[in-house]
């Protein structure tokens, strides 16, 4: 394989593809394979899945366990390190072109810094192997690395490799026929993320381990606050790049065109009608047959803004309980399916009794709604047909937002809003007389209502791309978000035509300090007696 007999280094490529093929789809991923279980966002609060005992609920109703947690990832991410190392191992003896090497190269390793994020945002610290391939007769008990180390080591990788990786830029070294490819912009942003997680309240001195060691292990020990700053340099650094924007690309459009610049990074797939199958209300016959398998909750749905930016709760939104979605943030109606919504030229109906929640089968909407994210326009169809699903792992949005939430914690409160604001024009929300697309005037944004802003705006903005679930960690409020009731929406049709509404409890959740970190599979500290298994396990 690794000869000069690979001329033109095709084996090389697919080689290369396959350590891609472990980067985490964020589809339908949790509790089943390809693409036919939850989302990680059921076990947000954010919404519940649709069909009884799913393994996603594990994480909401105390089961999950050592040898019982529906994404452990440990051990495809070290499989996809150590392909990762066997490509970087051997690759300059393949006769390639010298420049396509380079960035091959630069992919590898930024590939093997993402997988070792997934390890820390999961675990913290964890062992740091770093070009080793270890064979069965080497010593295999290694220890973990700190929670610093691994994040320094994830960030110096970023920085070793963005000045070789392809320049978004540059047509010649980054057409359209390798896109997909990491390119710069996604090492600084891994970047970002790093940092931003290092800087949160669960990471920044504020772990709830009682040994050091422990709480060295998944965070740093004490608190720092110019933690914030790194994250602003690192967006700057990104900003420096001037390509990534989101002028141009829709809400919508952002995860339905392959190509836009607003999405930074992507898990690539083929063209396909999986989300809509799989997550549409399941009213449909054939060939439009649905599936329903997420009901998102009320929670979710109350925490979208109206289309002035102003929370429902607020005076003069305009909120209407008896007509609830109407003049709503536009991010709602493509997030949410709701009833009397228009889709595959029917309306969609949630109310009791309705063709989408009929009653009397085990799958079906829990909540009054069904998850609409991701899909393309399918209102005056009549059948689907094939749409670009890739699952965007990071993009420009969430880059402006983490930006927002430094700058905030800085007190730059203006400059915080600033960035949020671009993200509210994008979604169409009114701007107002006042330019401030709902936001408070300066001076009335104080900190602690734009840090609450910030959390909600990310929230809606990034429901459903596996944000929200780790949002509630590292933020320190797992333990209070998700202990307790979440809701959903009676909808009753009444003779005349009109609807009620009626909030109830939709599921009851728990949480335990535990599980701001995931246990480490018990056979793999089984297999290496070194490793320390996080607190609460």
């Amino acid at each position: 394989m690794w000869d000069a007999g690979d001329k033109n280094a095709t084996i090389a490529a697919w080689v290369l593809n396959d350590v891609y093929s472990y980067v985490p789809s964020g589809f339908n991923r949790i509790g089943a394979t390809n693409g036919t279980g939850d989302y990680l966002d059921a076990a947000s609060g954010d919404a519940i899945p649709s069909r009884p005992n799913a393994a996603i609920e594990n994480y909401t109703n105390g089961r999950v366990s050592l040898n019982n947690n529906p994404d452990p990832y440990w051990g495809a991410s070290y499989a996809g390190i150590r392909r990762a190392n066997i490509f970087l191992r051997n690759i300059d003896r393949v006769p390639g072109k010298a420049e396509v090497i380079k960035y091959w190269k630069s992919e590898a390793r930024f590939l093997r810094a993402l997988f070792y994020f997934e390890l820390l945002k999961r675990y913290g610290g964890v062992p740091l192997i770093g070009d080793t391939l270890f064979r069965p007769s080497d010593n295999l008990q290694i220890p973990r690395n700190t929670f610093e180390q691994t994040l320094n080591y994830i960030v110096s990788e970023c920085d070793a490799i963005k000045d070789s990786m392809r320049l978004e830029t540059d047509a010649a070294a980054y057409p359209d026929n390798e896109w997909g490819r990491a390119a710069k912009g996604a090492a600084l942003a891994l970047k970002v993320r790093a940092y931003l997680y290092g800087a949160s309240p669960l990471f920044n001195g504020g772990g709830l381990e009682t040994s050091p060691e422990r709480k060295a292990l998944t965070g740093y020990p004490s608190y720092d606050a110019t933690r914030w700053q790194k994250v602003v340099d690192a967006v700057a650094e990104l900003k420096a790049l001037n390509y990534y924007t989101l002028t141009g690309v829709t809400f919508q459009q952002t995860f339905t065109t392959k190509k836009n610049k607003d999405v930074i990074f992507a898990k690539q797939s083929g063209n396909n009608t999986q989300i809509e199958t799989n997550n549409a209300p399941m009213g449909y016959a054939a060939p439009t047959a649905s599936n329903g398998w997420t009901s998102p909750t009320q929670d979710l749905v109350d925490a979208f803004p109206m289309n002035n930016g102003l929370a429902i709760t607020e005076a003069g939104s305009g909120y209407s309980a008896a007509n609830p979605y109407a003049n709503r943030d536009p991010r709602l109606n493509l997030t949410i399916f709701y009833n009397g919504q228009r889709w595959l030229s029917r309306i969609i109906e949630t109310f009791e009794g309705g063709r989408d929640k009929p009653g009397g089968i085990a799958v079906q909407t829990r909540t009054g709604y069904y998850a609409r994210k991701f899909m393309a326009d399918f209102t005056n169809n009549t059948t689907y047909t094939n749409q670009s699903h890739n699952f965007a792992l990071f993009r420009y949005a969430e880059v402006l937002l983490a930006n927002a939430e430094a700058l905030n914690e800085l007190g730059r409160t203006e400059d915080a809003v600033a960035e949020v604001i671009t993200v509210r024009r994008r979604a169409g929300i009114a701007a107002g007389a006042n330019n401030r697309f709902g936001i408070r005037a300066a001076g009335a944004a104080t900190q602690d209502y734009v840090r609450e802003l910030i959390r909600n705006e990310r929230r809606i903005e990034l429901a459903f791309e596996e944000h929200r679930f780790w949002d509630l960690r590292r933020w320190k409020l797992a333990g209070q978000v998700l202990n307790g009731p979440v809701y959903g929406m009676k909808i009753t049709k009444q003779a005349n035509g009109t609807f009620t509404y009626e909030k109830f409890v939709a599921n009851t959740l728990r949480f335990s300090d535990r599980l701001y970190h995931l246990p480490i599979p018990y056979d793999e500290t089984a297999r290496n007696l070194a490793l320390i298994q996080n607190e609460g396990w």
